[in-house]
């Protein structure tokens, strides 16, 4: 799989290990940086770049890391058709792909090591959309939201 990888100053180094690892499981990856831990740079850029590189195709999927995960993903969500989430365990990471067509997964250098960082990738990429009607039906009224519409057409309490 074509995987882009990027993280802030924060997650340099937990990036580094992710993609060694994700290289010697045969996935071709494009890593966006950084590359210095002592950098100030900031988050919303990485998570600009995996996110071009998801929605020009150059990228099936991107893996994304901050300190905590929780601004990459903010950052990155703020993108149409950008569908990312924190997840520290591996339920997370491959149900947010099999229910919501998750497309980057944001981790926390900060809160997690390299191996279970390695456990989440490896079910995350592993993940593929279920296409069930209910979750076609729940990412349509998403994709209405990121067209600033009022409000999701059909909106169920069910």
């Amino acid at each position: 799989m074509r995987v882009a990888v990027a993280a802030d100053h924060a997650g340099v180094e937990l990036k580094a290990h992710a993609v060694e690892a994700l290289r010697a499981s045969g996935h071709e990856v494009n890593d966006l940086g950084g590359f210095d831990p002592a950098a100030t740079d900031d988050y919303p850029d990485y998570a600009f770049a995996v996110g071009r590189a998801v929605l020009d195709g150059s990228a099936e999927r991107a893996v994304l890391l901050c300190g905590s995960g929780v601004g990459a993903s903010v950052a990155a969500n703020k993108l149409a058709g950008i569908r990312a989430a924190v997840c520290h365990d591996t339920f997370s990471a491959h149900q947010g792909v099999e229910d919501d067509d998750m497309n980057v997964l944001c981790l926390g250098a900060r809160v997690i090591g390299p191996e279970l960082a390695d456990e989440i990738i490896r079910a995350f990429l592993a993940a593929r959309f279920s296409n069930a009607e209910r979750h076609v039906r729940r990412l349509a009224k998403v994709a209405a939201m990121e067209r600033h519409d009022t409000r999701p057409r059909e909106v169920t309490n069910g």
